[in-house]
């Protein structure tokens, strides 16, 4: 049976990934973080309030950075591309974002600003974060997320958290 939970065990080295800001969190977020499989993710409008377009992503987690990988296509990188940078990112995992009637809204929470990762050198190494962190599913994921970000049907997408 496939386990949603990780350890994740060191960070990216500031050398591929820049020495952003560390992630000024309380000690919950930060341990939910490192724990979670998941976050629940909305682009936030020009007047700070979320958008219709919410999901539950997987992800790595650097000590400062949050990375997702996902289709060119979906809102997430379109939000980016247009200008809309800022989102909410819930972290825990209480399965499909639908089927939790809000309740993820209520877990430890922070706003980032998202920009697109175009950097192969940082793809690679965020990928292998992505093998250790979900090893059985990344036999079917892995080529996905490699083979998508090489021929540009997938995007990598960083989440600073704002300060």
């Amino acid at each position: 049976m496939l386990t949603r939970r990780a350890a994740l065990g060191g960070t990216l080295g500031s050398l591929l990934l820049g020495a952003g800001p560390r992630l000024a969190a309380a000690q919950p977020l930060a341990e939910a973080l490192a724990a979670s499989d998941l976050v629940y993710l909305t682009p936030l409008r020009g007047d700070g309030t979320p958008s219709r377009c919410q999901a539950e992503v997987c992800f790595v987690y650097d000590g400062a950075d949050i990375f997702v990988v996902t289709a060119t296509q979906a809102w997430r990188a379109e939000a980016v591309r247009q200008g809309r940078s800022r989102a909410r990112i819930w972290v825990g995992d209480l399965g499909n974002w639908k089927r939790t009637e809000g309740a993820y809204r209520a877990l430890p929470a922070l706003e980032a600003r998202g920009e697109l990762v175009a950097d192969v050198a940082v793809h690679a190494a965020v990928l292998e974060r992505f093998a250790d962190k979900y090893p059985l599913s990344w036999l079917r994921w892995g080529p996905r997320f490699r083979n998508g970000l090489s021929d540009g049907s997938r995007v990598m997408l960083r989440y600073r958290p704002l300060a």
